[in-house]
């Protein structure tokens, strides 16, 4: 089985999934670049759920802390204290203010600039940052760069599992195993919100049906997975 044939069965029941969600009305009326609050975002939704992130967003909004500059500037403290509510604060916090005054010291807080350049250089330096891995970076790559890079998730590794694609669970591998077929499938143009699609569409799964503890019997995918046939 094919990650194509997946991403169709999932869009044909789930329908267009419209991530990254963020305020673009809240960034014109204050000036701000939008993509800055998804690279937020991508930070503090590690080892959380989105839930407790909107709420960390929220508290930054109120604070008028959506921007590089006002990071860079705050208290380190009271950072904290705003972000708590995405848990690992005291290490998160640290890392929005790496990543602010490294987008400020080496490209003039100018997103332009760093996003205008080829996806292996973006990602190394994204890479290169304390607290960044790959998951994260290729999450601020697609969704906040825009550029056509699958992002691999614990709801990824697990479907793989599950099915399971052929492929070996690390992340480089299901990242390459991804991208090759559905590249062979949609125009280079088409890949970027293919990617985008579709790792949304395999969280909204993950969550409504393929959890820690399944839901198989409703699963539309039960037919074509090995582990619901080892259920019996």
């Amino acid at each position: 089985m094919q990650p194509t044939y997946i991403y169709k069965i999932l869009y044909k029941k789930y329908g267009k999934q419209n991530w990254w969600p963020v305020d673009k009305r809240y960034h014109k009326k204050n000036d701000s670049d939008y993509r800055f609050e998804i690279i937020v975002g991508a930070i503090l939704t590690q080892n959380t759920a989105w839930s407790n992130v909107e709420k960390a967003i929220i508290n930054l909004k109120k604070n008028n802390m959506l921007n590089i500059e006002t990071i860079i500037d705050a208290n380190l403290d009271s950072l904290k204290e705003i972000i708590k509510p995405s848990g690992f604060f005291n290490q998160k916090a640290k890392r929005l203010q790496t990543i602010s005054n490294y987008l400020k010291n080496n490209y003039n807080s100018n997103l332009d600039k760093f996003f205008n350049r080829e996806i292996k250089l973006i990602r190394n330096e994204l890479l290169s940052l304390n607290g960044i891995g790959p998951e994260t970076a290729d999450s601020i790559l697609l969704y906040a760069g825009n550029k056509p890079v699958f992002v691999v998730d614990a709801y990824t590794k697990r479907l793989c599992e599950r099915i399971p694609f052929k492929t070996k669970l690390t992340y480089d591998y299901i990242q390459n195993f991804f991208e090759k077929d559905l590249k062979k499938n949609f125009e280079p143009e088409e890949l970027v919100d293919t990617y985008n699609e579709f790792h949304a569409l395999i969280v909204k799964h993950a969550k409504d049906y393929c959890k820690k503890k399944p839901n198989c019997n409703n699963c539309l995918l039960n037919k074509k997975c090995n582990f619901y046939k080892n259920l019996f």
